[in-house]
């Protein structure tokens, strides 16, 4: 490719959170920017086609669409579609062209997502976003994986990303993430599940202290409220994620006892939430409180109440 990355054509596959902060920090930097998500075909579309035409996206009305012509192509959608949108976009990716794929799917599914776009001419890169990406914006730590890892990196930090190559090998990126989110999901889990129930008999406060002392440099109240927040908000697209950290582990020979727990917690706050339990209906919960007491208490509402 003879142009410069700030000449580039750059596709975003996945128009959700993830997709409207990079599309902000690249038309910034007055990058061409074109963007597809499914929520685009239906009555969920209204709010992103209003983002894009604020910052001069052009939206795309399939992957196929999006990929004809893109120098660079990025796939950030819930973890169980990476190896779809990898299959949909590689007959139309352009010759030398760049995949990165930031879902944080197993080294199993980065790999035959890899083999879709390379023997389509396209060249893949798996990118392992190594924490939450709202404070950093495109800046957010990122993992690349993969044989053209190397050629990429220079380009897109470039365009203002923090990438630094992982390995030329196919899989260790993603290993790496999916093996810190075990760790980190799982937490937000335990936290959920250890706070409400100790807001129900009624020792919190006694259980925070103890944490406190074994943990002192953790502010439990504050990582607590994050925690549910982020799970109320994002559960649904966690727990796809978390179900591949279980398949990594068990790539691994082992049972993902605790991943699989992880998964299930997270959907089964993302089912509360998309019932309209921390909040209206279908409209977005995140934040709506600062004390992780109060959503506990709806939880334990709802279980008292559900029979």
């Amino acid at each position: 490719m003879s142009a410069t990355p700030q000449q580039w054509q750059v596709g975003l596959v996945g128009y959700g959170e993830v997709g409207r902060i990079l599309a902000e920090d690249l038309r910034a930097q007055a990058v061409a920017v074109r963007a597809f998500d499914l929520k685009l075909l239906d009555d969920r579309a209204p709010p992103l086609r209003d983002h894009a035409a604020a910052h001069g996206v052009v939206l795309a009305a399939s992957h196929r669409e999006l990929a004809e012509g893109c120098d660079l192509i990025v796939s950030a959608v819930t973890a169980s579609q990476a190896v779809t949108v990898a299959e949909a976009c590689a007959p139309a990716v352009k010759r030398g062209a760049f995949l990165l794929d930031f879902n944080s799917a197993s080294p199993g599914a980065k790999q035959r997502a890899a083999a879709a776009v390379n023997a389509a001419g396209g060249r893949y890169v798996e990118g392992a976003v190594m924490t939450s990406i709202p404070p950093y914006r495109i800046k957010v730590p990122l993992l690349l994986g993969g044989p053209d890892a190397a050629a990429l990196e220079p380009l897109v930090n470039a365009l203002g990303f923090a990438a630094k190559v992982s390995s030329d090998r196919l899989g260790v990126a993603s290993a790496t993430k999916m093996c810190r989110s075990v760790m980190i999901k799982g937490l937000e889990a335990m936290v959920i599940e250890s706070f409400t129930t100790a807001r129900h008999y009624g020792v919190e406060d006694a259980v925070i202290a103890s944490l406190h002392e074994t943990f002192p440099g953790i502010d439990w109240e504050k990582q607590a409220a994050y925690f549910f927040q982020r799970v109320i908000e994002h559960g649904r697209r966690r727990s796809e994620e978390v179900r591949e950290v279980a398949q990594t582990v068990r790539e691994a020979g082992l049972e993902p006892w605790s991943a699989a727990g992880t998964a299930e917690r997270q959907a089964w706050v993302a089912d509360l939430a998309d019932g309209g339990l921390f909040g209206v209906k279908g409209t977005p919960s995140f934040a709506r409180s600062a004390d992780w007491r109060t959503e506990a208490d709806r939880i334990l509402s709802f279980v008292k109440h559900k029979d």
